[in-house]
């Protein structure tokens, strides 16, 4: 039996008496790639804020990995091994492509805050093996060659890529990836839905990936969650979305 690995039940988020999110609940099961899809303003980005705990649910719960993880802010929900990337790309634009990945590496440092500002103990091997683990991700992610620019010198798809290479530093069980291909092309779309097919494989994840780009979605997800005033209308494989009636009228712009 599948072991769930996040789960979402009756979860709520109101904002000045308005719903975001209301009676949401779903769950992910270890190992799996799932789609959560709906209209502009459907409560998407809402929900990956309630799970990253960047909000707090104003009713229901939320565990990862059997545990509750509701009151925990985001730092510490990312230690348990949720990370993320974002719609809006947020990178350290004034630091480099090597400095943003070894950011995310720091969540698991093993040296203490003394030996840190002193440089002693452990602080000097931890940090060498931060740097070669961060280049061996830049050279996955076809980025080794720039480690050393500006992380806002880099094209977009580039920095695309950055903030992935980002979010997998942390070191997660469960990535969550908003709008990843926002902004590309087709053949940048097609080249990032194999890196993310090959990524899950590779670091044995499990992913969550909020998607307009309804090829991509359909083409890599096994299960699809759709949302519609903050509530989700359908769920199932591929198929049964984009046969579902009230998934048309709601998403497609067909008729029920």
């Amino acid at each position: 039996m599948a072991k769930e690995l996040l789960k979402a039940t009756d979860v709520s988020e109101v904002f000045g008496g308005l719903k975001a999110v209301s009676d949401f609940n779903f769950h992910i099961n270890k190992g799996e790639l799932v789609g959560l899809i709906g209209p502009n303003g459907a409560g998407k980005t809402t929900a990956f804020n309630l799970i990253t705990g960047v909000y707090q649910p104003t009713t229901g719960e939320i565990q990862f990995d059997g545990k509750s993880i509701v009151g925990l802010k985001p730092y510490q929900i990312t230690q348990r091994g949720i990370a993320r990337t974002f719609q809006n790309i947020r990178l350290f634009s004034e630091l480099t492509v090597l400095e943003n990945v070894k950011i995310a590496f720091h969540f698991h440092v093993k040296y203490g805050l003394l030996e840190s500002v002193f440089r002693m103990g452990r602080y000097f091997k931890e940090e060498e093996k931060i740097e070669e683990e961060a280049l061996k991700l830049l050279k996955i992610f076809h980025l080794e060659d720039k480690a050393g620019e500006l992380a806002k010198n880099l094209p977009y798809g580039a920095q695309r890529r950055l903030e992935i290479a980002r979010a997998l530093a942390a070191k997660p069980k469960l990535l969550l990836l908003d709008e990843p291909a926002a902004g590309m092309n087709p053949q940048e779309t097609k080249e990032l839905m194999e890196m993310i097919s090959w990524i899950r494989k590779e670091f044995g994840l499990t992913i969550l990936l909020i998607e307009h780009d309804m090829s991509l979605v359909m083409g890599i997800c096994e299960r699809i969650y759709v949302l519609e005033y903050g509530m989700i209308i359908a769920q199932g494989t591929p198929d049964v979305i984009k046969n579902d009636p009230e998934v048309i009228r709601a998403y497609l712009g067909g008729e029920a």
